[in-house]
């Protein structure tokens, strides 16, 4: 009798918390996203989700983590679209000239690398090496420069790729304050120019279908912007990026090579993002099901 009382509350216990997880995903291959350093911005043309980058924009992240968790983003506009470049938000004024009550925030154009923070490289255009930190497009300094800088580090900074998150700011560099971007294309001429501090890795579509214009005519908005460690568990994506590190990564990239030829670009990788196989106990489907399961 004791063991059926204590399968019956196992069953109760895995109702309450909504989910019971497969095997987890081969680690050499996929890499879970971090829920504290994990934005969820939803739009009125859907959820985009966007890995943060803490370790390249430290006081940046910091920022859009503590305006997320203000609520301040929710209801703001998209009030600057451009086709082929960026989509624009996140002025309570909506014309492109409000920020926030905090203070404006120093450049983050660049960072430094460590031996902590691995490197793949995709391509050398012109002698710069131009590739992946995680998910990140970079351009960086070889590893070598590591051993005769003081700190042990080599210079690097992001590349505005499509789905990319850099912050917006005023023509002096140190402005930048609640205005973020995001990026629809490549657009080179923003690199070391622009703080980048995060990356869409689910819901690039919604960010290409968002109202163009300067204003829209009709401009989409933020209806709510968290962090994904402050939802509920149940609301939660299993979400899973592939690793640039890997033997799967290693072959996309080279396919990629292949199709685009000389014009390939570090900017043309798409890399994967997948949800685990989990098994949802309660009757509702939750948000994250559209996203391909981890074969």
């Amino acid at each position: 009798m004791r063991s059926v009382g204590f399968a019956a509350g196992l069953v109760m216990a895995l109702a309450v918390c909504g989910a019971a997880h497969a095997a987890a995903p081969d680690a050499a291959t996929w890499r879970q996203l971090d829920t504290e350093n994990t934005l969820y911005i939803d739009t009125t043309k859907g959820r985009v989700v966007v890995e943060l980058y803490p370790e390249v924009a430290p006081q940046h992240v910091a920022r859009i983590k503590q305006l997320a968790r203000d609520h301040f983003y929710d209801g703001l506009l998209f009030h600057r679209v451009v086709d082929k470049m960026m989509a624009q938000g996140g002025d309570p004024q909506g014309s492109g000239e409000g920020g926030s009550k905090y203070p404006d925030l120093p450049a983050e154009f660049r960072f430094r690398r460590g031996g902590d923070m691995p490197f793949i490289l995709a391509n050398s255009p012109g002698g710069s090496l131009n590739g992946f930190y995680k998910n990140l497009p970079i351009s960086t300094q070889p590893n070598d420069i590591m051993l005769i800088t003081k700190d042990a580090k080599a210079d690097a900074w992001a590349l505005h790729c499509p789905g990319v998150a850099s912050m917006a700011r005023e023509d002096q560099e140190n402005t930048a304050n609640s205005q973020f971007f995001l990026m629809r294309s490549a657009y080179p001429s923003l690199d070391k120019r622009y703080t980048i501090w995060g990356r869409v890795v689910w819901g690039l579509d919604a960010v290409q279908a968002l109202a163009v214009g300067n204003p829209p005519p009709n401009p989409d908005k933020m209806t709510s912007v968290r962090v994904a460690a402050d939802l509920p568990a149940g609301e939660r994506a299993p979400l899973y990026v592939m690793r640039t590190d890997s033997k799967a990564f290693a072959s996309l990239l080279d396919d990629t090579k292949k199709k685009r030829g000389a014009d390939f670009s570090v900017c043309d990788v798409d890399i994967p993002a997948r949800v685990a196989d989990v098994k949802v106990a309660n009757k509702e489907t939750p948000w994250w099901r559209k996203i391909p399961l981890i074969p």
